[in-house]
């Protein structure tokens, strides 16, 4: 499952990729809008600007906005950023693989097989997200 910090992430950035060109948006606007916890946003929204996502500005016409635009930002971007693996067993991750303490033989495990299949629709799906298609 995804973490809350994960969750709000893509409904702040989702947010912002509605406003994108537009300006500004102060955390304030983004936390009421979206009922997400103005300091736990406050936290999310600095790290996707460590990450280089986000940029901000100081003053009355201040707030976040997107660096990219939204079609260049995928999901798979912002799980990585908060979740790392997206691979549900670390023996099907890429860049967090650990061999399997259970297993024989990984190339014949039938466990590891479905949910390496699974890693590979969930990596295609998010990747294939991007900020653009959540604007309704």
């Amino acid at each position: 499952m995804l973490t809350q910090k994960t969750r709000y992430s893509m409904l702040a950035l989702t947010r912002l990729a509605r406003e994108y060109g537009k300006g500004t948006l102060m955390i304030s606007e983004i936390a009421e809008s979206e009922r997400i916890p103005k300091r736990f946003l406050e936290s999310i929204l600095l790290e996707l600007k460590k990450q280089g996502y986000l940029a901000s500005k100081l003053g009355k016409k201040g707030g976040y906005y997107l660096l990219k635009s939204p079609e260049k930002i995928s999901l798979l971007e912002i799980v990585r950023i908060f979740e790392g693996s997206i691979a549900m067993l670390k023996c099907t991750s890429e860049k967090f693989y650990q061999p399997c303490e259970h297993c024989k033989d990984e190339a014949t495990c039938s466990i590891r097989g479905t949910f390496k299949d699974i890693r590979e629709y969930t990596y295609n799906k998010l990747a294939n997200t991007t900020l653009d298609k959540l604007i309704v």
